[in-house]
């Protein structure tokens, strides 16, 4: 039987999650991004520099040194407008936080959810003294410590609870309404569960009220908005793309169709043949035969 064609991860991708974090370093511009699963892992960025920062769908720029805080289900970019641009990354899993209690507190922090302060502006004094926290960070995940996990969780909640105390900078461009600021995030979301990267690992977002619940607004409203900018529903955009990725697969790996259902959300093959064929008029097991 042939192997499976299952879509690569990059070592750093790989060690990030067996690990649950990651702290590293930026200097002068010099380091090569690291390419990881983003929908998996909260970010806290500490940058001296010339930066312009897409989140949501919000706009910021930034010269001097910010704390940026992103959300793997807020969509965002980051575009580095000077040549210094130095600072420090850490990467985190909800699990690795604080297993099994706190991503529902991390959701709803004005720092990670939607519509919060997801970029801070700091001083100097405040710069040296988180500098400090990133460095022992950087040092203790070299370390054989026994219990530095204990000790790395403890200076995140450090930096959190710092930063909570900090006015939140409001300059922010802002200039689509409500409904298209929701529906954008909401599509961005959407494309950002995509591709899936194993049979095994269902996707977490199934339905409209998974999204709303992610994005913390009630379904009613998600629905309305996406609707009124585009003229569908928020399912009939889900159904769409869950579609298009379960023919990528079935196309391009030899999962067969009881994997491709369960790594879609399907609890069972024939809820994914039912849903195929009713979406496209005939079977996933037609989709297959057809050569790309």
């Amino acid at each position: 039987m042939e192997e499976k064609k299952i879509r690569p991860l990059s070592d750093f991708n790989s060690e990030l999650k067996l690990k649950g974090f990651n702290v590293f370093q930026l200097e002068n511009g010099g380091n090569a991004p690291h390419t990881y699963s983003r929908k998996d892992f909260y970010k806290i960025c500490l940058t001296t520099g010339k930066s312009r920062i897409h989140y949501a769908d919000r706009s910021f720029d930034a010269q001097g040194t910010i704390l940026f805080f992103g959300n793997p289900n807020i969509p965002y970019s980051w575009e580095t407008l000077s040549t210094e641009y130095v600072g420090y990354t850490i990467l985190f899993s909800e699990e690795f936080l604080v297993p099994g209690r706190r991503s529902e507190t991390l959701q709803k922090s004005p720092l990670f959810r939607m519509g919060g302060t997801p970029i801070l502006e700091i001083g100097e004094n405040q710069r040296l003294f988180l500098n400090s926290v990133f460095q022992k960070m950087i040092e203790e995940q070299k370390s054989n410590y026994e219990y530095k996990d204990d000790l790395i969780r403890n200076y995140i909640d450090l930096i959190l609870h710092e930063s909570l105390k900090l006015r939140p900078s409001e300059n922010y461009n802002q200039t689509k309404s409500g409904a298209e600021r929701l529906t954008t995030v909401f599509m961005e979301l959407l494309e950002r569960q995509f591709p899936i990267e194993s049979p095994d690992r269902p996707l977490p977002l199934k339905t409209a009220k998974d999204y709303a619940n992610s994005l913390s607004v009630h379904v009613n409203h998600l629905n309305r908005a996406v609707k009124e900018v585009t003229g569908k529903t928020t399912t009939t955009h889900i159904s769409e793309r869950i579609v298009n990725e379960a023919k990528a697969v079935l196309q391009h790996t030899n999962w067969n169709v009881s994997e491709v259902a369960y790594a879609l959300g399907f609890e069972y093959p024939t809820y994914f043949n039912n849903f195929f064929k009713k979406q496209t008029g005939t079977s996933p097991s037609a989709i297959r035969q057809v050569k790309v």
